[in-house]
């Protein structure tokens, strides 16, 4: 058993990192992170570390580079002060959409970030939502991957939606939309895309009787939004009365707020794994907290008890 608990945050989503504090009713620890005139990050820790068990929260979000470096360099400096067993808790995992050699000559990022945040001194990893489950594999430490499927699930059974059904936005969500659809108790449709090049997706065809039906489009990530309007508008043309639209992280890249606001989805439902600045006074768009669940997580592996309890009905 560890007796005493550190938790520390870096820049990349302090907010979050607050809640989960004052959740566990313990104070963020004290640290100093700044940068050298040229850009480098400067880090120091301002108390007392050695034999304790360190949370580090720090989602690897955008800008993800930086945020990445903030987080090896804080793993170097707990490591080396002497923490009894370090934890990284990555809210949001980046890098991960390169979890495999699909194409000739294309590195497997997901994989080598892994590599990186072991060698820099992470015992254990506590993250959310892998946009690909099998990265939990390319760890040579324990992983606890949590689900934020309860906490958006519970939302959209109080909205008591009529005639509901979940669709997939693609094949390889199928399993996810399945888990929502179960716990919703409806049906389940599937869109058959195929992407082109980069970020770019053409619709082909919506698998399922969606006609009449209220749709809510899952997915683990919105980055630029293009794919999840392209389901959306497939979705209106086969006869859909309603699009709603849940993920778990809101990357939100360059126009994506844009094209929601100007799409035929009436709400987007988010959470705070990454921060949620510019999407505030969206009136489409939800953010749900994930913040007592990750201090649920930290918790549980603090006093080594079971996390598969936050999980087990996901």
């Amino acid at each position: 058993m560890y007796d005493a608990i550190k938790i520390f945050t870096g820049n990349a989503n302090p907010k979050l990192a607050a809640e989960i504090a004052k959740y566990l009713k313990h104070p963020l620890g004290q640290c100093s992170l700044t940068r050298f005139p040229d850009g480098e990050i400067n880090f120091q820790i301002l108390e007392n570390v050695r034999g304790a068990d360190v949370f580090i929260i720090q989602p690897t979000c955008r800008p993800v580079d930086s945020n990445l470096m903030e987080l090896l360099i804080m793993l170097d400096a707990f490591k080396r002060s002497s923490a009894r067993r370090i934890t990284a808790v990555l809210p949001y995992y980046g890098y991960a959409r390169q979890d495999r050699k699909d194409r000739p000559r294309v590195p497997i990022s997901a994989k080598l970030v892994a590599d990186l945040l072991t060698s820099a001194g992470a015992d254990r990893i506590l993250t959310m939502d892998l946009h690909a489950p099998q990265i939990q594999g390319f760890f040579r430490i324990p992983v606890d991957h949590l689900y934020a499927g309860p906490v958006i699930v519970k939302y959209f059974r109080r909205m008591r939606i009529p005639n509901l059904m979940v669709v997939s936005p693609d094949a390889g969500g199928v399993e996810r939309a399945r888990s929502f659809a179960k716990r919703l108790e409806c049906d389940l449709a599937i869109v058959d895309k195929r992407r082109e090049k980069g970020q770019e997706a053409e619709v082909l065809n919506v698998i399922g009787e969606v006609e009449g039906r209220n749709a809510l489009i899952v997915d683990d990530l919105i980055d630029t939004a293009g794919t999840l309007v392209r389901v959306a508008t497939a979705l209106r043309k086969n006869g859909v009365r309603k699009v709603l639209a849940c993920c778990t992280h809101a990357v939100f890249s360059r126009d994506a707020l844009a094209r929601i606001e100007s799409s035929p989805i009436e709400k987007v439902v988010v959470t705070n794994s990454v921060p949620t600045n510019s999407i505030e006074h969206s009136k489409k768009i939800t953010c749900l907290t994930i913040g007592p669940l990750l201090g649920e997580g930290i918790r549980s592996i603090h006093k080594e008890t079971s996390i598969s309890r936050l999980f087990d009905k996901r």
